[in-house]
């Protein structure tokens, strides 16, 4: 069999997903989950796009040991530079460029001629490969692109010094036969450059027609041997290419798909419920192997079919992909070591000081509750980890009546404490006018979502709240067995993703980067 690499993109394609952007010390956390699921590389961001992305992509590279790290660039000398420093102190870098090749794309976004595309391609890719020893180029847009054209931007890719080919299918356009052929076509048609050169094409797939696993399937066929996809499939627009889809296909179907990856499988779910914690986007209950339903069964005849022999109803176990990993079960007298212990078994590195605020969290909830369960943990963790860059904390929270209500807040930045009370339609409402008054931003709630996280009464109550300032949403995320304070919390946790992005981009400004 075949080796087939897998490209996770999750911190950069996936994090671009509306509502989705993580700070960086939760795309850190995911990074090393990543690299505990096995990927060969891991695309860390796209680093000219600030100070905060950045110095995010130089620490996940300065981390991480095992993948690969890539840093995108656009076909610029300033973005070469951006993401060549960025990558400086990484194992194994990659420096990933790209230009678009479609007709549409070069004469109304990049207004250039095909010669002046082809020029730019070999001039970055160049640039790339003197800074940095392992250079993927991407032609976007490919599968809208001229068959003969793109054989001649691979051509001055791969004669520039490219490692890697990709022929990204960037708005999700085409179909399985279609990608199938064009990947045939482009790799005959510079197979004399290949004979002496180690060179690997690549395949990038978007999910507007729900195709993407199909056509990453297809390209393989085609002679792709590296698919760039994400964790729950998350991206711009539909989404892009299921990890967790292509690499369970590749392994239950081997006999109609010959090819092989290193990726631990049982690590699949553990990373899908820390991408979603971390994010804030659920998982849909139907979603293929990672869903809460995937294993599921209602119907009396499947039911009775799963009794007798599971594989009646199952192409594949729910241990293979990490669903019944034995869950320890935290309490009251559970100590520092087992807290710790069962923080890094759900892939969280975590500091001695981060364990010892986390601790004296966990006590706190577990003194409401009799058990703490791994989502518990999950959000008890999120919540320490927001705190380290959260610009502000809540510090108090009082609310009286309901019609209306009166909310009392008061919330710490730094060493400052403030004060202020607002009067609402609902004690969420009160509390969040008194963190505007406070904060002096003013946002609109665009969606509300409250969720219990974990059984009993005494579940922690999980909130995501969509908050549109000014023309961008910001997601937040907030918990606590009281869903009036997980909703504030949520709230505060969007305002705090704005100033925090806004403080970052007025650095950038002085910085003139």
């Amino acid at each position: 069999m075949e080796r087939v690499y897998i490209f996770d993109t999750t911190l950069r394609d996936g994090e671009q997903s509306p509502g989705a952007s993580m700070d960086a010390a939760s795309k850190l956390q995911m990074a090393l989950q990543l690299e505990r699921l096995g990927v060969d590389v891991i695309e860390a961001g796209f680093p000219i796009a600030s100070q905060q992305e950045y110095e995010s992509v130089k620490r996940i590279a300065e981390t991480v040991k095992k993948c690969k790290v890539a840093a995108l660039a656009r076909a610029l000398e300033k973005d070469i530079e951006r993401a060549a420093s960025a990558l400086e102190k990484a194992v194994s870098p990659v420096l990933h460029t790209f230009i678009a090749s479609s007709p549409i794309h070069m004469e109304h976004k990049l207004r250039m001629s095909p010669e002046q595309v082809l020029d730019a391609a070999g001039n970055a890719v160049r640039l790339a490969k003197k800074r940095i020893p392992r250079v993927e180029f991407s032609a976007e847009d490919a599968t809208r692109s001229e068959w003969d054209f793109l054989v001649r931007l691979t051509r001055v890719a791969i004669e520039a010094g490219a490692d890697v080919i990709n022929l990204p299918d960037t708005v999700g356009y085409t179909t399985p036969d279609e990608i199938r052929e064009m990947f045939r076509y482009v790799i005959a048609g510079v197979s004399d450059l290949l004979q002496d050169r180690d060179v690997i094409f690549s395949t990038h797939n978007h999910n507007d027609l729900g195709l993407a696993v199909a056509n990453a399937l297809a390209a393989v066929n085609g002679g792709a041997r590296q698919i760039e996809c994400t964790v729950n499939g998350i991206g711009e627009r539909a989404g892009n290419t299921s990890l967790e889809e292509v690499v369970m296909a590749m392994k239950i179907r081997n006999d109609v798909y010959p090819y092989y990856t290193e990726i631990h499988t049982r690590e699949i779910v553990p990373s899908s419920a820390m991408l979603s914690k971390l994010t804030g986007l659920t998982v849909p209950y139907n979603k293929p192997i990672v869903g809460r339903n995937a294993f599921a069964h209602e119907s009396g005849i499947h039911q009775h079919g799963v009794i007798a022999n599971a594989r009646t109803y199952e192409i594949m176990t729910s241990e293979s992909v990490g669903r019944n990993r034995s869950e320890l079960v935290l309490g009251k007298h559970s100590g520092r070591a087992g807290l710790s212990k069962r923080c890094a078994e759900l892939g969280y590195v975590l500091t001695e000081a981060e364990v010892d605020k986390l601790y004296e969290r966990f006590i706190a909830l577990a003194d409401k509750k009799k058990e703490v369960y791994d989502d518990d943990l999950h959000l008890l963790i999120l919540g320490v980890q927001q705190g380290a860059t959260n610009v502000y904390e809540l510090e108090q929270l009082s609310t009286s009546g309901h019609d209306p209500s009166m909310a009392l807040v008061k919330l710490r930045r730094g060493d400052q404490l403030f004060c202020d009370s607002a009067v609402g339609d609902g004690p969420v409402h009160a509390a969040c006018m008194a963190i505007e008054r406070i904060t002096q931003i003013s946002g609109r709630l665009e969606e509300f979502e409250i969720r219990a996280n974990t059984p009993g009464k005494e579940a922690m109550g999980e909130a995501h709240v969509v908050v549109r300032i000014g023309d961008r949403d910001y997601r937040g995320t907030g918990a606590s067995t009281d869903i009036i304070e997980a909703s504030v919390l949520a709230y505060l946790n969007a305002i705090n993703k704005y100033l925090v992005l806004s403080e970052s981009q007025n650095g950038n400004a002085k910085n003139g980067h």
